[in-house]
């Protein structure tokens, strides 16, 4: 019961933080520079046009009033009309959501892939040859900026051993795939070294702990003692680490799509900045808070699913 009470307050808490971000991201796009109604008319600017625009955009009424219809919009699921691509938010919204979602997965599993096998026996092995190529590469994936690494698996992968796709998002599951390896590898590489020094760190913390020599006592194998003992418990913290991190690179996503040129939310977010495009930059923006406060709520979830002491209270 304690951990449902746990999991009802973060619900809660969850409220005002959304609010916070509408208005937040209501008036930050406003104080960018620029205007709308010149990006849409272009050459054929007049001012008489500019102002026939602003209000048909309804961009000439009080910010209370936009703000009153971006939150309705926004309650509806529509989230207005965009400026620049003259569709719903929603639409746009729905129709990039699978790429963005596509890629986030296929990160999280390089990432698992990578950080818990690389972290435990690290952990096991502390000071060993792995232990130390474990740090020169926490080292460099941590100070190596993501767009930077993409670039690199670009010229690598795209155009010196062309073996994978460098853009897009092809059609159907396995062109998918492909199409996203390279993006899933740049996001998975920084946020791993993360959760490798996380892991390493619980597995020697937790070799120590008394319930393990206490397995070893009890003739509990090695490779038992590792798995049910070792890594459940060093996990726990590790779990926390994965979320926190999960929220991080869904915010990353928006860089590592326009360098791979996935159509996915984060190029529709830097399109409609460009464009001063309000109700897309909005509605994006609050997409991406409801995925940060979803996967934070998730892991509490599932914190309190692999630790009893949380549940019982």
């Amino acid at each position: 019961m304690a951990g449902l009470h746990l999991l009802g307050r973060r619900l809660l808490q969850m409220v005002p933080i959304i609010i916070g971000i509408t208005v937040v991201s209501f008036v930050l796009i406003r104080l960018v520079p620029g205007d709308p109604a010149t990006l849409i008319l272009g050459n054929h600017y007049t001012p008489a046009g500019a102002a026939q625009i602003r209000h048909s955009l309804g961009l000439d009424q009080g910010i209370a009033v936009q703000y009153w219809r971006f939150v309705r919009g926004a309650l509806t699921g529509s989230f207005g009309h965009s400026y620049s691509l003259d569709a719903s938010v929603g639409h746009l919204i729905v129709s990039s959501l699978g790429s963005t979602l596509f890629l986030i997965v296929m990160a999280g599993i390089f990432t698992a892939a990578l950080s818990i096998p690389l972290g435990l026996y690290a952990g096991l092995h502390r000071g060993g040859v792995v232990d130390q190529g474990t740090r020169i590469f926490l080292l460099i994936g941590f100070a190596l900026p993501g767009f930077l690494l993409g670039v690199l698996l670009i010229l690598v992968f795209g155009v010196k051993i062309p073996i994978l796709p460098i853009n897009g998002y092809g059609s159907g599951f396995l062109s998918h795939v492909r199409h996203l390896i390279l993006p899933s590898i740049t996001l998975a590489v920084p946020f791993s070294t993360v959760l490798v020094r996380s892991l390493r760190a619980s597995v020697i913390e937790t070799i120590n702990a008394d319930f393990v020599t206490t397995a070893l006592l009890k003739g509990i194998p090695w490779r038992r003692v590792v798995l049910r003992h070792i890594l459940r418990n060093a996990g726990m913290s590790v779990v926390v680490v994965f979320g926190v991190n999960l929220a991080f690179l869904v915010g990353g996503t928006v860089v590592i799509e326009n360098v791979f040129s996935v159509p996915g939310l984060g190029s529709l977010l830097v399109n409609a900045v460009s464009t001063r495009d309000y109700p897309v930059v909005q509605g994006l923006t609050l997409v991406f808070a409801l995925f940060v406060l979803l996967v934070n709520l998730l892991t509490d979830a599932v914190h309190i699913a692999i630790d009893p002491r949380l549940a019982a209270g």
